[in-house]
């Protein structure tokens, strides 16, 4: 799998969010902070001072960077990889999307512009769409996919627990994307993520074991 491209557009961007953290700290006085975390409610509940709150995002994204251009290079099953590929790529830049509009939202404000929370939710949501759509399309590995002991010993069990897992995610993400564009109190849209990826992340996991335990009573 080519990383060159991805890792461009990763320094790109976490180069084009540094320089936005600077130009949008230096509007504010030296002693002025910015939200870095929301509640449930949608409001700001934890504070950092302006521009190392400003520059959290970049880290993150240089950070995963560094994570995402390492496991092409450190995954044993590389005749495998190449298929997962899809996952990868959408995984990368899906966080570096999310990453962005989280910068917006800590930043915008200094400069008039009010960007609600739940972009944040609608960001997240298109994501797991993103990479519920592509999931399917992956093959055993030890660092893409959804890995437990029976996907990584079985291929039937592995493309199976995908598949399902995919359309959940999918429909997981869906519900938070729609939830954030919808007028419902901020506590109901937590409530629906917080359900959402339960069942997106928990369903697959428990599929695999029952796939693999079906496998045993029908041998």
């Amino acid at each position: 799998m080519k990383t060159r491209p991805l890792i461009l557009v990763s320094l790109s961007v976490a180069a084009a969010m540094i320089g936005f953290a600077f130009l949008t700290a230096g509007r504010l006085p030296a002693d002025a902070v910015l939200p870095v975390h929301w509640n449930a409610a949608g409001q700001a509940d934890r504070f950092s001072p302006a521009l190392p709150a400003l520059l959290m995002p970049a880290g993150v994204v240089l950070l995963a960077t560094l994570i995402f251009a390492a496991i092409p290079r450190i995954e044993p099953l590389q005749q495998r990889l190449e298929a997962s590929s899809a996952v990868l790529r959408a995984s990368w830049l899906g966080l570096l999307g999310v990453m962005l509009v989280i910068e917006a939202a800590i930043g915008l404000a200094v400069w008039g512009i009010a960007l609600p929370v739940k972009a944040i939710m609608l960001a997240m949501g298109l994501m797991l769409v993103w990479v519920g759509n592509v999931l399917p399309k992956s093959r055993p590995g030890f660092f893409v996919g959804i890995r437990t002991p029976w996907t990584l010993t079985d291929t039937d069990n592995w493309i199976a627990t995908h598949r399902l897992g995919g359309k959940l995610m999918m429909a997981a993400g869906a519900a938070i994307a729609v939830a954030s564009l919808l007028p419902i109190p901020p506590e109901t849209t937590a409530i629906v993520v917080l359900v959402a990826v339960a069942i997106g992340a928990g369903v697959p996991l428990v599929y695999s074991w029952w796939y693999r335990n079906r496998g045993k009573r029908q041998a």
